[in-house]
């Protein structure tokens, strides 16, 4: 049942992501809604096999690179799909699910099978950290794909090409609206996760900050997205470079999450 559940979510997100690319060559709102209810469906087979694998596991499964990478994609399409209902940009799914299959597609590469806990991991902070974490990343992500068709967008305005492709994409204020809502929503879940891993580190290991490299890398994704914060709130900084920092946090974060388990090894690497 669990290999079935992964398998038709692989299928559905690939089968949504040609259909968004679809309505970015042709948008039409028939288009976008076939796209949408076929996301949801990937959505609700994802979820089930997340929650097939707590069954079975016993345990918030997001302790190994596949979990973690299936969870993120997971997240990622939930607050994406939060977003389009708010904002009506369906075009925004265009940029965003290929990511989601991207990082699903992804999580193939690593072992599935189920393993007895770490014992650090055997703790109540396990759920409540690494949701608040991966949450906080799929915002980050909704926003990287926002600032992507910002630039776009600012680029035919400046170039004065006002084709096709830009008839199709959203106002450059609704780009910047997204993005901003998605780092104030992210940035505080962020914030939040870093907190609890301390609280968490304490009581596994007996202190709370021991500049493990993922302690480190977490703290340098924590800084970079508290200054796009504070660029936006007191230097008034919008549009492109609030895109372009976005873009560059996205990078940070992604390193921070699979560069630092890959190639530093540290305290809090579970392959």
């Amino acid at each position: 049942m669990n290999a079935l559940l992964f398998a038709t979510t692989l299928a559905l997100y690939l089968v949504a992501t040609v259909a968004y690319l679809a309505y970015l060559v042709k948008p039409r709102e028939a288009l976008g809604r076939v796209a949408r209810w076929i996301l949801v469906a990937g959505f609700a087979a994802h979820s089930l096999y997340t929650v097939d694998r707590y069954i079975e596991a016993g345990h918030t499964p997001i302790t190994n690179l596949h979990e973690s990478l299936s969870f993120f994609g997971l997240a990622i399409v939930g607050v994406y799909l939060a977003c389009e209902r708010k904002y009506r940009t369906v075009i925004l799914g265009s940029f965003v699910t290929p990511l989601a299959l991207l990082i699903l597609s992804a999580s193939t590469s690593f072992p599935s099978a189920m393993a007895p806990l770490n014992p650090a991991l055997k703790s109540r902070w396990l759920a409540v950290h690494t949701v608040m974490a991966f949450l906080s990343y799929a915002a980050f992500a909704v926003a990287f794909g926002a600032a992507i068709m910002y630039l776009i967008q600012e680029r035919f305005l400046k170039q004065k090409k006002l084709g096709a492709m830009y008839q199709k994409l959203p106002s450059l204020d609704i780009l910047d609206e997204i993005n901003y809502r998605c780092l104030t929503f992210g940035f505080p879940l962020l914030t939040f996760a870093i907190i609890s891993g301390a609280i968490w580190a304490e009581t596994a290991w007996g202190t709370y900050w021991s500049w493990d490299p993922k302690e480190t890398w977490s703290l340098i994704t924590w800084f970079v997205y508290a200054a796009l914060i504070h660029g936006r709130l007191t230097t008034g900084w919008r549009g492109k470079k609030a895109a372009i920092l976005a873009i560059v946090g996205f990078f940070v974060l992604l390193f921070t999450f699979l560069g630092v388990n890959l190639f530093l090894p540290g305290l809090h690497s579970y392959k």
